[in-house]
C-alpha cells in the first residue's frame, strides 16, 4: 500500500509540472504576439486566481467527502448514558436505535422507542412524541408503556451536531418524587432565587456526595455559576468555626456566615433508618436571614422557603419553639385531613387524645435542643386507626429555632394495606370452608347413599318411606350448602364455555321476574360490541340469581311498596380500564355486568364484609350469609372481578350497584353446541371386578353396596397399602380401582401411580369431595376419571358403567 501510495504521488507532481510548463508557455506566446509585457502580465494574474480557486474547491470536496465517509464514534456516548439512573436511547433521523444503555436494553431490546412492544395507544403517543421532538427541539409526555399500566415521563430531544439524532429519556411515574422534583428545583429558576435571598441550595446524597446545586451554591463554592458540582462531596466545599459557623471554604472567614437546614427526602414513614438512608435538601442561609418568631398571622420572612417546601409531594409543616404552627405545604394538610379546614394552632390538635400531650413534648423538646431529627410515631384524629409516623427536626438558622415536621399522605397505602389483609383473611377462610365442605361430603355422602338404600326396601305408602324421603330432601340441601362452601374457596368444580353474557342474562331473565314479584320492575340494558367471555353458563346464572335475590330482600325490607332492578351488560376497554386507575383491575379488555337496585344502599361499616361467608344483615333463619360469598367465589374462579358500591343518581332513589368484570376471551369461538336429547340412563350390565378403596367406613359400606347390587364383583380396602396389596397379590384381575383421593398413608394418587407400574392400561376412577378442576391439576396421573361427592346409589353405579364402558370401547 506504501509503494502504491508513494507511485500515485509521484504521478500527481509529474502531471502538475506539466500543467505549470504548459502555463507558462501560454505566458510567453501571448507576450511575443502583442509585444505588451503588461498584458502578458495581466494574463498570468488571472490563470494564477483562477488555479487557486479550483484548488480550493477540490480540497472542500475531499474533505467534506472524508467527513460523510467517516462513521460517528459513538464510544463517548454508551459510556456517558451507562451510568444513567433511568433508561435511554438515541435514534437518527430514520428511527433507527444507534445507541442505548443497559437499562433501556433489558427493557425493551433493540426496538426503537416509537416502535416498543407497547400498547398501540402508547406507541402512536411515542411516535407522536417524535415529531413533535424533531420539530420542536424537545418534546415530553407522560405514557403507558407496558400491560401493567405503568406510567413513564418520556422526554425526547433533539442532539448532535446537525441536530439529526433524538435523545430519549425515560423516568418512571412513581420515581418523579420527592428527590426528582427537589433536584429540579434546585438546578433550575427557583434555586436562582433562592441565591439572591441569600439561600444557597443542594440535593445531596446519604453518603455525603452532591447530587445538584443552585447556580448561585456553585458561584460561592468554586466560583463558576454553571458549574454542576455532581459528584463532589458536599463538607469539602464548606468550613466551621468553634461556634459552629458555617464557611464556604473558598471564601473562608471573609465571607459571610451561614446555618444549615437539612430537610431529609424521605417519602416513607419507616422510620429514623428509612430517613437517614435517603437523600437531603441542603439549604445554607446567610446570617441574617429567617423566619421572624413575632406574631404567628404575620408574613413570612423568606416566602422562598416556603414555596420551595411547599412544592415538595411530602408533607411539610414549620412550628415555632413553643409549637405554634408557622405554615404547612399543601401535602401536609392533606395527610392530616385538614384540607378545608385548615392548620390548627398546634400539631398536637392533628392527634387523638391519647397522643397529645407526647407530641407536644416532643416538639417541643425538639424546638430548644440542639440540631436533631427524629420520629414520632401517633394517630391522626380523622383516621384513628391507622398509626403514622410523624418526622420532626430541629432547625436553627432562621431567627427564632423552630421545628420542621414531615408527614407523609399514606393513605393509598393504607387502602392497599387493608385490602391485603381483607385478601389474605378471604383466603384463609376459603380454605378452612374448602376443607368443612370435603368432610361434609363424606357424612353426606353416606346419609344420602342409606338413604337410597332404605328406600329400595320401602314403598310409597309405607310409614317410613316419607321419613326416608325428608332425611334425603334435607341431606341434598346440606349438599348445597357444600357447593356453596366450595364456590366461595373456588374449589367447585366448572365446566366453563365461551359464551355471550346478554345470552346469560335472557336466559334467566323470565325466572328473576318470578322471583322479582309484581312489585319490583327488571329492567335489561344491553350495550354493543360486547367481546365473549369464558365462564360455567350455569354457575353465571346462580351469580345473577344470588344478586337479584340479595336486591329483592333490600327493596322489599322495612315495607317498600316498589322497586327497580337494572341489569346492564357493558364494553370496557383496556383504555377504559386505565383511566379508571384501579390498583386491584388489571388492564384489559373486559365485558362488564352491572346489577343495580333502589334498595337504599349498603352501610358504609358493612360494605368491606359483604362477600365474607356467614356474614348477613337478615333475620335468623332466613338467610346463611353464603349467597354472596358464593357468588364472589364464582366469579374469581372464572378470571373475573366484582366491586360492591352505593349510587345515587339524580333524581331516583339510592342503592346498591355490583359489578361483574368478566375478560374478554381472544381465543377462538367455538360454535354453539346442539341441544342434547334426553335419553334414559343406561346402565352398564357386562359385570367387573371392581377394587374399592376408601378410609370413611360409612362411604366404603355405601358404595361397596351400590356397586354390589349393580352387578360388579367389589373388593373393598380401608386404605392404600391394602388396595396396593390386592393387586400385588395377583390372585385377581381387577377391570377398574375406585380410589378416594385424600387418605391416611398412601393416598388415592400414589397408590395409583404403584398400580400403574405394573398395571399401566388400568382404569381408574378418584371420588372426592373436592373440585375436579383443583384435583386434575395437582395429581399427576393420566387417564384417570373423576366423580363428585357426595353421591347417590345410582350415581355412582352409572359413573362405574360409564367408564367401563368407555374403557371397552377403548380397547
Amino acid at each position: 500500500m506504501k509503494g502504491l501510495q508513494v507511485r500515485s504521488t509521484s504521478g500527481a507532481g509529474q502531471e502538475g509540472m506539466f500543467w505549470v510548463l504548459a502555463l507558462l508557455g501560454s505566458i510567453a506566446l501571448i507576450w511575443l504576439a502583442s509585444g505588451s509585457a503588461l498584458l502578458a502580465l495581466a494574463y498570468a494574474g488571472g490563470l494564477a486566481t483562477l488555479s487557486a480557486l479550483v484548488l480550493l474547491g477540490v480540497r472542500g470536496r475531499r474533505s467534506g467527502a472524508d467527513s460523510e465517509l467517516a462513521p460517528p464514534d459513538w464510544s463517548v456516548t454508551s459510556a456517558a448514558i451507562a451510568k444513567h439512573a433511568h433508561p435511554m436511547a438515541i435514534t437518527d433521523r430514520a428511527n433507527r436505535l444507534v445507541c442505548a444503555n443497559a437499562l433501556f436494553a433489558d427493557k425493551w431490546g433493540t426496538c426503537a422507542p416509537p416502535a416498543i412492544g407497547a400498547p398501540r395507544e402508547s406507541v402512536e403517543d411515542l411516535t407522536r412524541l417524535a415529531r413533535e421532538a424533531w420539530r420542536d427541539g424537545r418534546a415530553e409526555a407522560l405514557v403507558s408503556l407496558d400491560d401493567q399500566g405503568q406510567s413513564w415521563t418520556v422526554v425526547a430531544e433533539r442532539a448532535g451536531r446537525g441536530d439529526d439524532f433524538l435523545v430519549w429519556g425515560f423516568h418512571p411515574r412513581s420515581d418523579r418524587d420527592a428527590v426528582d422534583q427537589a433536584t429540579a428545583i434546585v438546578a433550575g429558576i427557583f434555586g436562582n432565587v433562592l441565591g439572591r435571598a441569600g439561600i444557597e441550595a443542594a440535593v445531596v446524597g446519604p453518603d455525603g456526595i452532591i447530587r445538584s446545586v443552585s447556580s448561585s451554591f456553585a458561584e460561592r463554592a468554586v466560583g463558576d455559576r454553571s458549574a454542576t458540582l455532581a459528584g463532589q462531596d458536599f463538607s469539602s466545599l464548606l468550613r466551621s468555626d468553634e461556634r459552629d459557623r458555617i464557611y464556604f471554604a473558598r471564601e473562608g472567614r471573609e465571607g459571610p456566615s451561614h446555618s444549615l437546614v437539612h430537610v431529609p427526602l424521605s417519602t416513607e414513614s419507616q422510620g429514623a433508618v428509612a430517613a437517614d438512608e435517603a437523600p437531603s435538601l441542603m439549604l445554607l442561609l446567610e446570617a441574617g436571614v429567617g423566619i421572624g418568631a413575632g406574631d404567628i398571622s404575620a408574613p413570612s420572612a423568606t416566602p422562598q422557603l416556603e414555596a420551595l417546601l411547599g412544592a415538595l409531594p411530602m408533607g411539610l409543616a414549620m412550628t415555632e419553639r413553643d409549637g405554634r404552627f408557622l405554615f404547612a405545604n399543601k401535602a401536609f394538610l392533606r395527610a392530616t385531613g385538614r384540607e378545608l379546614e385548615g392548620l390548627p394552632q398546634y400539631p398536637s390538635d392533628l392527634v387523638v387524645r391519647e397522643d397529645k400531650a407526647a407530641l407536644a413534648d416532643a416538639v417541643r423538646r425538639y424546638g430548644k435542643g440542639s440540631v436533631n431529627s427524629g420520629d414520632f410515631a401517633a394517630r391522626l384524629r380523622h383516621e384513628p386507626d391507622e398509626p403514622v409516623s410523624i418526622g420532626l427536626a430541629g432547625v436553627r438558622g432562621l431567627g427564632e429555632a423552630a421545628v420542621l415536621i414531615s408527614l407523609v399522605d399514606s393513605r393509598e397505602e393504607g387502602q392497599l394495606r387493608r385490602e391485603m389483609a381483607q385478601a389474605t383473611k378471604m383466603q384463609a377462610v376459603g380454605q378452612l370452608a374448602g376443607g368443612v365442605a370435603h368432610d361434609f361430603n363424606n357424612v353426606l355422602t353416606a346419609i344420602i347413599g342409606y338413604c337410597d338404600l332404605m328406600l329400595l326396601r320401602h314403598t310409597p305408602g309405607d310409614g317410613d318411606y316419607d321419613d326416608i324421603q325428608q332425611i334425603k330432601t334435607n341431606s341434598n340441601r346440606a349438599a348445597s350448602l357444600t357447593r356453596q362452601l366450595l364456590a366461595f374457596s373456588r374449589q367447585q368444580t366448572l365446566r366453563p364455555e365461551v359464551l355471550q353474557l346478554p345470552d346469560v342474562v335472557s336466559e334467566v331473565s323470565q325466572l328473576l321476574r318470578r322471583l322479582l314479584g309484581e312489585k319490583i320492575e327488571l329492567e335489561v340494558r344491553h350495550d354493543r360490541d360486547l367481546g365473549p367471555v369464558r365462564a360455567d353458563p350455569g354457575q353465571l346464572e346462580q351469580v345473577i340469581v344470588n344478586l337479584a335475590v340479595n336486591a329483592r330482600d333490600a327493596m322489599l325490607a322495612g315495607g317498600g311498596r316498589t322497586g327497580r332492578l337494572t341489569m346492564t351488560t357493558r364494553q370496557v376497554t383496556a383504555k377504559d380500564v386505565r383511566k379508571m386507575g384501579s390498583e386491584i383491575l388489571p388492564v384489559a379488555d373486559y365485558t362488564a355486568l352491572i346489577v343495580q337496585d333502589t334498595g337504599g344502599g349498603i352501610p358504609a361499616d358493612i360494605l368491606g364484609k359483604i362477600f365474607e361467608p356467614f356474614f348477613t344483615t337478615k333475620e335468623q333463619g332466613k338467610g346463611t350469609g353464603l349467597g354472596l360469598s358464593t357468588v364472589y367465589g364464582i366469579v374469581k374462579q372464572s378470571g373475573g372481578f366484582i366491586f360492591a358500591d352505593n349510587v345515587t343518581s339524580a333524581g331516583s332513589h339510592p342503592g346498591a350497584r355490583f359489578t361483574i368484570y368478566l375478560p374478554v376471551h381472544r381465543g377462538e369461538v367455538p360454535k354453539p353446541r346442539e341441544a342434547a336429547r334426553s335419553e334414559p340412563a343406561r346402565e352398564w350390565s357386562g359385570g367387573g371386578k371392581v377394587l374399592l378403596v376408601e378410609d370413611e367406613d360409612t362411604v366404603r359400606l355405601v358404595a361397596e353396596r351400590a356397586l354390589t347390587r349393580a352387578g360388579y364383583t367389589v373388593t373393598a380396602c380401608a386404605n392404600g397399602e391394602d388396595g396396593l396389596a390386592a393387586v400385588s397379590r395377583g390372585d385377581q384381575s381387577f377391570d377398574l380401582v375406585v380410589s378416594d383421593v385424600v387418605m391416611p398413608g398412601m393416598d388415592g394418587p400414589a397408590m395409583v401411580r404403584a398400580i400403574r407400574a405394573h398395571k399401566p392400561r388400568l382404569p381408574v376412577l378418584f371420588m372426592s369431595g373436592y373440585a375436579e378442576g383443583q384435583l386434575r391439576s395437582e395429581i399427576d396421573v393420566p387417564d384417570m376419571h373423576f366423580i363428585a361427592k357426595p353421591f347417590n346409589v345410582q350415581q355412582i353405579s352409572e359413573k362405574v358403567g360409564d367408564v367401563l364402558r368407555s374403557t371397552r370401547a377403548e380397547v
